[in-house]
């Protein structure tokens, strides 16, 4: 049995990455071996005319070939040519049924997996929230920094770290933060730790052993971090959001000795925390409160430099936290924290016996590029990008969602959209889905009642893309 040109591939190679045209062939075979369009037993097409059919040089077809070899899914028998000799084992993601149902997603209780059944979810256009643009990443400065720590790492580097995190980065954290939040901080100060959504599993760890049982929320807030509170057995009554952050006064009454806050940029509804409610909550604090705070999208300010961060205000009652997944990837797992000193040591052993600490080598790169202006760069050049895809963004709900009324166009990779009319958020997102286009509700991030709408992410998705996403949702609010 001979597969006879290119048709088994069901797939035009100008799919392929430039240069790495054999690894893309590969990886394509391997599928086609796997799910049966090349059985065992099956000779692969001649690689001169398998090269002419793609339209390729015959060393990409000879090199995909090879790793087929090396694997040991096909050989060469001589005139009867490369046969495959074994398939891959099948993956359970090849073995599903599929991704679920948009019903079975936007329900009115979402479950703990459902961002990854979301994200999992196919679409043509994903307007999700929190992803920046992830093809802006700094590849060519990432791999010239990388090479510059691998020709100075000692050998000894290669060992276990320290689990607070390597120094190098550690004091470039420091310097960063005292440069753009205009926060005082040591290296001693500051623990490394995989993203925001780590930190504040450790943190709600330390402090549910320390008798606190509940931390107070934004409402609206993330689901995702009351998910990580609620893993850790804490309650998270809702306070009030209005055009100047959180309630305080509703704060205060509630009793909660914690509270987790996004100041500079609220999520989702974007309001900056006003000078007033700040002061007010400086005053909470003072008298024992504990403020969390979270720094989300504080670098991604449009029409002002960002306010600065409570920590630099009252050090010895705010934890701070940040990451690098909102302006460089969340895939790196990169995030910091500054506890303050009675928590500090019990969250840097829940680090320890979690992990022993993050991987070394992209802490040095990270540290290195910091220090040495790079990361200023990459964060004026995504902020161009991101804000034209604001702009576009805006520009598309005007012309087909006039109804809706826009939140947080000032700052951050996403808008929130409300509508006053009653209707359910939860089966807009899930009739969206169903025509390609992939949104968040926002009931899924509010504990109490409030108007219908949608989280609305932009960075990560072109302009052309994002017009024609708005489009859909025009068409199906009509």
């Amino acid at each position: 049995m001979t597969a006879e040109g290119s048709d088994f591939l069901q797939l035009d190679i100008g799919d392929a990455p430039p240069g790495r045209r054999s690894d893309w062939l590969a990886s394509r075979l391997r599928h086609a071996i796997s799910d049966g369009r090349l059985p065992v037993g099956s000779r692969l097409p001649a690689t001169r005319a398998l090269a002419a059919d793609l339209r390729v040089s015959r060393g990409v077809v000879t090199e995909a070939y090879q790793r087929l070899v090396e694997d040991g899914h096909v050989a060469g028998r001589g005139r009867a040519g490369t046969v495959v000799v074994a398939a891959p084992a099948r993956t359970k993601e090849q073995t599903t049924s599929g991704p679920p149902a948009a019903g079975t997603i936007f329900r009115p209780a979402p479950g703990i997996g459902v961002f990854d059944s979301l994200r999992s979810t196919p679409a043509k256009i994903d307007l999700s929230p929190g992803v920046p643009d992830l093809t802006a990443f700094p590849r060519t400065a990432w791999l010239r920094a990388e090479r510059t720590v691998l020709n100075d790492l000692s050998a000894a580097s290669f060992g276990y770290g320290d689990p607070r995190g390597a120094p190098a980065l550690r004091l470039a954290i420091a310097h960063w933060i005292a440069r753009t939040r205009g926060i005082t901080a040591d290296a001693d100060d500051v623990l490394i730790v995989a993203g925001v959504a780590q930190g504040l599993g450790l943190l709600a760890q330390v402090l549910g052993d320390n008798g606190i049982s509940e931390i107070a929320v934004e409402d609206p807030s993330s689901l995702g971090a009351r998910q990580h509170l609620h893993d850790r057995r804490l309650a998270t009554p809702p306070i009030r959001v209005d055009e100047d952050g959180i309630d305080v006064g509703e704060l205060v009454r509630s009793g909660a000795p914690a509270v987790l806050l996004t100041p500079a940029h609220q999520f989702p509804t974007g309001v900056v925390l006003g000078g007033e409610r700040r002061r007010e909550l400086m005053r909470w604090a003072a008298d024992g409160g504990l403020i969390i705070e979270d720094d989300y999208d504080a670098e991604h300010r449009y029409d002002r430099p960002p306010v600065p961060a409570l920590r630099s205000m009252l050090a010895e009652q705010v934890c701070y936290a940040g990451s690098v997944s909102k302006w460089l990837a969340p895939a790196l797992r990169v995030g910091w924290m500054l506890v303050p000193p009675r928590y500090r040591d019990e969250v840097v052993a829940a680090k320890r016996f979690a992990d022993l600490g993050n991987a070394v080598l992209p802490q040095l790169v990270l540290a290195h590029l910091m220090e040495s202006g790079e990361m200023e760069q990459q964060l004026r050049f995504v902020r161009k990008r991101h804000r034209r895809r604001r702009d576009a963004m805006i520009d598309a709900l005007r012309t087909h969602l006039p109804d809706a009324v826009v939140h947080g166009a000032a700052a951050g990779l996403h808008l929130t959209i409300t509508f006053d009319a009653e209707f359910s958020d939860l089966d807009f997102a899930a009739a969206a889905l169903e025509e390609g286009v992939k949104v968040q509700p926002l009931s899924w991030h509010c504990q109490r009642p409030m108007n219908p709408g949608l989280v609305l992410g932009y960075g990560s998705s072109p302009a052309s893309d994002i017009a024609e996403g708005i489009a859909v949702l025009g068409k199906i609010r009509r």
